[in-house]
């Protein structure tokens, strides 16, 4: 696993990635996953859980139709790569099982499977949950905390292509598509 630093360089970390890639942005709530994939990538790479849950019901918070948002989220990706498209899957991704299911869901399409983690603080995600629109209820923030460290454990026993930890100073990481 590579925990992605500028170091002592100051130069933003380059992450270079074949055009048949699956990136799977993995972090709590609030850790800056939707905005770093929005400052980076066209509307329509970008698969967001949240794009879908919107989808069904018109509301990007409502939990109680998770069921049928995924179907849609992993429908979709499914979808794209199928077509051999760059796809940037943006959930949380933080519960083995979605892990494992984008992994499945790349190498049945030949594409590298990537992880990105956002490994951003606790008190971080709560600042940034404030500002937001869409706030995620601050009991979630605990919750998605732990999961984020069992995850940074976990994941590179995970059977990932690549796998990159960002850190909160590491926000201007560039995602090179190799040609």
């Amino acid at each position: 696993m590579e925990r992605a630093t500028a170091g002592d360089t100051g130069m933003p970390i380059r992450v270079s990635v074949p055009p048949r890639t699956l990136l799977v942005l993995c972090g709590p709530a609030g850790s800056g996953k939707s905005t770093f994939a929005a400052l980076r990538f066209g509307t329509t790479i970008i698969v967001s859980s949240d794009h879908c849950r919107e989808l069904i019901c018109d509301d990007a918070s409502n939990q109680q139709v998770n069921r049928d948002t995924f179907d849609l989220f992993y429908y979709i990706i499914s979808k794209r790569l199928y077509l051999g498209r760059f796809t940037v899957a943006d959930s949380t991704a933080l519960y083995p099982d979605a892990r494992r299911r984008l992994r499945e869901i790349a190498r049945r399409y030949g594409f590298l499977a990537c992880l990105l983690i956002f490994d951003t603080s606790q008190e971080t995600c709560l600042q940034r949950n404030e500002l937001r629109e869409r706030k995620v209820e601050a009991r979630v923030m605990p919750y998605h905390a732990g999961l984020l460290q069992q995850t940074l454990r976990d994941a590179p026993n995970e059977g990932w292509d690549q796998i990159h930890v960002l850190g909160e100073q590491d926000m201007d990481t560039i995602i090179e598509i190799q040609i």
